[in-house]
């Protein structure tokens, strides 16, 4: 079945939803009766959203909008990465997809160390040898058999029409082009779309026909048109005219995985969130548990003493990370150690909020029986219930700045997630042990956070966001903006934010964060500030008491809500 007429539909909905994200402000706040979708692009949440109208449930419209992704914003909306889907269906059953990328068989512990034993910070992050064996496609192929209802065609029409016919691309993304052009040539001496003489302007048509055939292919074959024939040979292709090591095998042996998901409680809302291969889940669980037992509510949003609080416990979570998480498949994760809210709260209750705690007094904790930016996610709930979180990336934005030539599409960089070698930062900043070293077959560490919170046993929030190692923070802020300093969730989302992941010894701080009163206290009793700029663009949805989807959209981005 072909969307009447849904090319011309998108092209509108585009320049009306573009003009009204540019006027966003943290007051505005709509709401939906029957169905919401947030994405990073205002065609992809349009794509969403009629799915929804057409009788898809919220996975459907998942499926459909992450190809659409994959078409509209390539720097993170992908077919050749991964990441991580939280479910919460109408009755309340909640299930994880884990569909991160794997390290190709030929992988090895010291593949990116020199002969004397020192990163070469490169080879994780740009080429061929910087790809993981992409799961995106597995992803929303298991996804549908457990839960689409719509023809698997119909979810990939979208999308293979806006690669045919193009799409008119926002101002932002035209920067970004133009930006990466040096850099685009530099990788793919045998061109791709993206790649041309004359500047690029926003309202261009970005058109992709090697995209779309591969997408054909995907829609004719599911997962087999991707991961076996042209496609695959399309890849490894790639691989060999640089320096890659992904094969035929690695790509037929890929395998998304069921997990379960994190289940905890922050007073009294459940949170559900990803579990490892992702940090997210943990650590957001052991930052509210860390915080619980505080006045937040009474302090205030940003308050001198709510700072203090957050940012000790984000100190000592981010020390836990370097250490304890990693692929389950592959290293025993203290997971019940690490989500004990009593171990948690004691430990926080041993933290003096005088003087700031340097970072190398504070380890990670020690358990009996142990070892030693570029992402997007959207939000979706249908008018069943039926509730989505998704985060997907290929890890640096433009991934390994790799587009594989014939197939039009880019490879991911998420190699550069491992713990290239103990103690050393990955893009990030972010450190790593044993835990997450490379191995053959492995996942990657994450810090995708997909979540969804429930009050009462009813759904209340559907919430994520990008942003490399402040995903997780910025998540953990999203949901206190709700539960404890009452904001909308469009006030939740646009409402400045603030980071601290143990080291480097500072915190982040946008412009607007944190006033400046509170700085020079701060910085008075140790604290440094490293002021940047923006942190994440979550997507966040909030249920009423009336049943209405009420919708945030980050205006740090092209973001748009969606619904009807």
């Amino acid at each position: 079945m072909k969307l009447p007429n849904f090319f011309l539909l998108l092209f509108i909905s585009f320049f009306i939803g573009s003009c009204s994200v540019s006027q966003q402000t943290a007051k505005e706040a709509v709401s939906y009766e029957n169905g919401a979708v947030i994405t990073a692009h205002p065609v992809a949440s349009e794509v969403g959203v009629a799915i929804l109208k057409k009788g898809g449930n919220a996975v459907d419209a998942a499926i459909a909008v992450k190809f659409a992704l994959a078409v509209v914003y390539p720097n993170a909306g992908n077919l050749g990465g991964g990441g991580f889907m939280v479910y919460r269906g109408k009755d309340g059953q909640v299930s994880s997809l884990d569909f991160r990328e794997k390290a190709p068989a030929k992988a090895h512990r010291d593949m990116y160390l020199d002969q004397a034993g020192n990163p070469i910070t490169d080879l994780s992050l740009y080429g061929q040898l910087a790809a993981g064996v992409p799961g995106s496609v597995a992803g929303m192929d298991e996804a549908y058999k457990k839960y689409g209802s719509l023809p698997w065609k119909d979810l990939l029409q979208p999308a293979i029409e806006l690669a045919t016919k193009g799409f008119a691309i926002t101002a932002q993304q035209a920067g970004e082009f133009n930006r990466y052009q040096e850099r685009f040539k530099k990788h793919n001496p045998l061109g791709a779309a993206i790649i041309r003489e004359a500047a690029w302007k926003e309202g261009d048509l970005f058109v992709q026909a090697d995209l779309a055939e591969t997408l054909t292919r995907i829609a004719a074959h599911g997962r087999d048109g991707f991961y076996k024939g042209k496609t695959a040979e399309y890849i490894v292709a790639e691989m060999k005219r640089g320096n890659g090591i992904m094969s035929m095998e690695d790509l037929a042996n890929y395998q998304a995985a069921w997990r379960t998901p994190i289940v905890g409680n922050y007073k009294n809302y459940k949170i559900i969130s990803m579990p490892p291969p992702s940090s997210g889940g943990v650590a957001l669980l052991a930052l509210l548990q860390s915080v619980e037992k505080y006045p937040l509510a009474k302090w205030g949003f940003q308050h001198d003493s709510t700072v203090r609080v957050m940012v000790e416990a984000e100190r000592r979570i981010y020390a836990d990370r370097a250490t304890h998480l990693g692929d389950p498949d592959f290293y025993r994760v203290p997971v019940a150690n690490l989500t004990d809210a009593k171990f948690n709260q004691e430990r926080m209750a041993k933290v003096s909020l005088e003087k700031a705690t340097p970072s190398d007094l504070v380890k990670a904790a020690k358990f009996p029986g142990y070892e030693s930016e570029e992402t997007t996610h959207y939000s979706i709930v249908d008018k069943e219930g039926n509730a989505v979180s998704l985060t997907t990336t290929i890890n640096g934005s433009y991934g390994a700045l790799v587009w594989v030539h014939g197939a039009g599409f880019l490879l991911n960089n998420e190699m550069d997630d491992f713990s290239v070698k103990p103690g050393s930062p990955n893009m990030y900043g972010l450190l790593g042990g044993k835990a997450n070293a490379v191995a053959p077959g492995k996942r990657m560490l994450s810090a995708m956070t997909p979540t969804i919170v429930e009050e009462d046993g009813k759904l209340k929030m559907v919430v994520g966001t990008p942003g490399g190692s402040t995903i997780i923070t910025s998540v953990f802020q999203t949901i206190l903006n709700i539960l404890e300093f009452g904001m909308t969730a469009q006030e939740s989302v646009s409402a400045a934010r603030f980071h601290h992941q143990w080291k480097p010894e500072y915190i982040d701080v946008e412009e607007k964060a944190i006033d400046s009163k509170t700085r020079e206290s701060l910085q008075q009793d140790g604290y440094t500030i490293n002021k940047r700029g923006p942190i994440g663009r979550v997507e966040n949805i909030v249920i009423l008491p009336n049943g209405r989807l009420q919708t945030g959209a980050d205006p740090r981005g092209d973001d748009k809500a969606a619904g009807y």
